[in-house]
């Protein structure tokens, strides 16, 4: 799979940060055991460490300079967790929650903020139905990958940027320079509405040093296509949130395990004369070749998620905590996972040449905005909005006061 490389006339098409002026920079967890492929091993790993004391658990606690087991903090925005010290901590874990942890990589967050070093809780605010969250990914020269990526599960946001789609909960106020959408609705003859924005960006995004441009057509006919194409590639990242049918591959073909896979596979590799996924002796097929050589920043998707299920961990820690056997559950994910990047994959050169095409009919695009008053966004587009309607609890116990 080849993606679109640089712009050939970058100062022509506007920054992604001008135009969804509002981002965030990524949530830094410090320590790697809050997070796990499944929730019943963070519930494992939390009753490990709480029924430790004193320097045991301080130990397994992973201590940083951001957190320690002493370390007072308001609980996360929308999350019923304890705000005690984590040194006293003896109460039931909380409920996991689904994060982003990578690119098409969803997995189980202990949404603790005592846990947390560095947990955004701006983002938290305005999580949940009908959020989403575009993500810039680092730019890579000559990297093969889509530039921008969008999840409705909150994001840990490596390597790039969050960009909420929205300002508020509940759809409100949408994260766009002021004015963007009526200046699109008069270009093109038609009513554009935030979705619709985002799904031209997801078609259209070209990586560049400054981080993600986006190219505006000059006419209707391309911006129309633009968005046709991005509400396809949009539902299939979201894994059919928008349609309601979960992604399927054409022609009635869907892979599934021909061989199971053994309790502790170490190797994934392809098999492209078969399209089979081979995981030790264990065997999935049909696997499209584009689902293999789906990559983002230069990183084979595949591999990247079977590694974050396999790692060895440091023995006695809690990371090392995990499943005794491979979970049918994650044989499941990976099949679904294989489909959204065999679809995706097989419209990547669609994308691409829809992508270089308004490129090379975007002249003015920048120029326009900025004759229009568009941009440069203002100072208040980029803060966060005001979005507290209820008390928040701080440490101890205490309603934090914002």
């Amino acid at each position: 799979m080849r993606g679109v490389t640089d712009d050939a006339r970058p100062q022509d098409a506007p920054l992604l940060d001008e135009l969804m002026p509002w981002s965030v920079a990524p949530l830094r967890f410090g320590r790697s055991w809050i997070v796990a492929p499944d929730a019943r091993t963070l519930r494992t790993r939390w009753a490990r460490l709480t029924a430790a004391e004193g320097a045991e658990r301080e130990t397994l606690f992973r201590p940083s300079r951001a957190r320690t087991p002493a370390s007072t903090v308001a609980a996360l925005p929308g999350q019923r967790t304890g705000t005690v010290r984590f040194a006293r901590e003896a109460g039931p874990c909380p409920a996991p929650v689904r994060v982003a942890s990578g690119p098409f990589d969803e997995q189980w967050l202990l949404p603790d903020h005592r846990l947390i070093d560095t947990a955004r809780p701006e983002l938290w605010r305005v999580a949940g139905e009908p959020q989403l969250f575009a993500v810039e990914q680092g730019y890579v020269p000559g990297a093969a990958g889509p530039a921008l990526l969008v999840t409705a599960a909150l994001p840990e946001g490596r390597p790039g940027r969050i960009r909420p789609l929205f300002r508020r909960p509940g759809g409100l106020e949408p994260n766009l320079a002021p004015g963007l959408l009526d200046f699109l609705g008069q270009r093109y003859g038609q009513e554009v509405g935030a979705r619709d924005w985002l799904a031209w960006t997801v078609a259209v995004a070209r990586p560049s040093p400054a981080g993600c441009r986006v190219p505006l057509p000059a006419g209707p006919e391309a911006w129309t296509a633009g968005v046709a194409l991005g509400r396809d590639l949009l539902d299939v990242q979201l894994r059919g949130a928008l349609s309601g049918t979960k992604p399927r591959l054409p022609g009635g073909r869907r892979p599934y395990v021909r061989a199971a896979v053994p309790a502790r596979p170490t190797t994934m590799a392809y098999d492209s004369e078969d399209e089979a996924l081979v995981l030790d002796e264990g065997r999935i097929s049909p696997v499209p070749a584009e689902a293999w050589e789906f990559r983002v920043g230069g990183a084979r998707i595949l591999e990247q998620w079977f590694a974050h299920r396999t790692a060895p961990a440091e023995p006695g820690s809690l990371e090392a905590i995990g499943p005794a056997a491979w979970p049918q559950e994650w044989t499941s994910e990976l099949l679904d996972l294989i489909t959204v990047l065999a679809l995706l994959g097989a419209r990547e050169p669609e994308r691409a040449a829809l992508a270089a095409r308004a490129a090379e009919d975007a002249a003015d695009g920048a120029a326009a905005l900025r004759a229009a008053g568009v941009l440069p966004p203002p100072a208040r587009a980029r803060r966060p909005a005001s979005v507290l309607d209820h008390r928040e609890e701080g440490p101890e116990g205490q309603f934090a006061l914002l």
